[in-house]
């Protein structure tokens, strides 16, 4: 560092420091970046107090030449510059602050938005853009997801037990190994649920009301449909293989082209016919 100092430039010319009447120089740079600095010359650990900003240390090391430090502080700079509300996903009282601050009237818009692992149980969540957005192990037990879309939604391992999904746009959302017992997507306007392509690959529906539903060529491999009410669903192209529907209600449910490889289909409560599978 002294050598930086008092290092002679290009031109012959020592470094423009200021000079006292005594011979002192004055070191005309900024106290709060170069105080961490010096400390770490006399014991080589690096402390930054609150509010010293990496970015500006960073610069002071690159001036005196300390090459030691400087991936440390590149590190902690990166860090400090990402914001907080972009690496963080939002939580439970960051949503019910923006339901009440709004008019139940608005379109809330929520597309692309973290929300893995927050507790939404029991909100109401109607009409609201969830597109794109991530849902992963979230809890939404009992809350009222009607006519919400989840397009292409991760709602992976997420817990929907009991939730309202009437009018649900769920096309290609990924809702693989997610809890859905006792739901309900039945309409009885004829709004349905809307789940065409979507990843419920072991999944668990036992006991939701699924009259009517959407399941256009789904996933449904190992998924448990125990008791569920799917009467005039349209399960054609789904794959159902190694499926649990015992005790379901599949009467005019379009089956065409789906894999039913290995399905149960144990305690029908109405006979299944052929022409629906053909």
């Amino acid at each position: 560092m002294l050598g930086r100092l008092f290092s002679e430039g290009a031109d012959g010319t020592v470094w423009p420091s200021a000079k006292d009447r005594h011979g002192a120089y004055l070191v005309d740079r900024s106290p709060t970046y170069f105080e961490p600095l010096l400390n770490y010359l006399r014991h080589g650990q690096l402390i930054l107090d609150r509010g010293v900003s990496p970015r500006g240390v960073l610069e002071e090391a690159k001036f005196y030449g300390i090459e030691s430090v400087i991936p440390e502080l590149e590190r902690i700079s990166q860090q400090s510059e990402c914001d907080p509300g972009d690496c963080l996903p939002l939580t439970r009282q960051d949503v019910i602050r923006v339901l009440t601050r709004t008019s139940h009237l608005s379109e809330l818009r929520f597309q692309g938005v973290d929300l893995s692992g927050a507790d939404l149980s029991r909100l109401d969540l109607r009409h609201i853009n969830f597109k794109w957005a991530n849902l992963r192990k979230c809890r939404l037990t009992w809350a009222n997801l009607s006519y919400c879309c989840l397009e292409r939604a991760d709602l992976t391992l997420a817990n929907l037990e009991g939730a309202q999904l009437v009018g649900a746009k769920m096309m290609c959302a990924n809702m693989e190994a997610a809890h859905l017992r006792s739901c309900n997507m039945e309409d009885p306007a004829g709004n349905s649920a809307n789940l065409e392509g979507v990843n419920l690959k072991d999944a668990d529906l036992d006991g939701s009301q699924m009259a009517g539903v959407n399941l256009r060529v789904a996933t449904l491999k190992n998924a448990n449909l125990q008791n569920c009410h799917l009467r005039q669903a349209i399960l054609a192209g789904a794959d159902l293989e190694n499926c649990n529907l015992s005790g379901s209600d599949l009467h005019e449910a379009n089956l065409r082209g789906a894999n039913l490889k290995d399905a149960v289909m144990e305690l029908m409560l109405t006979p299944l016919h052929m022409a629906q599978a053909i």
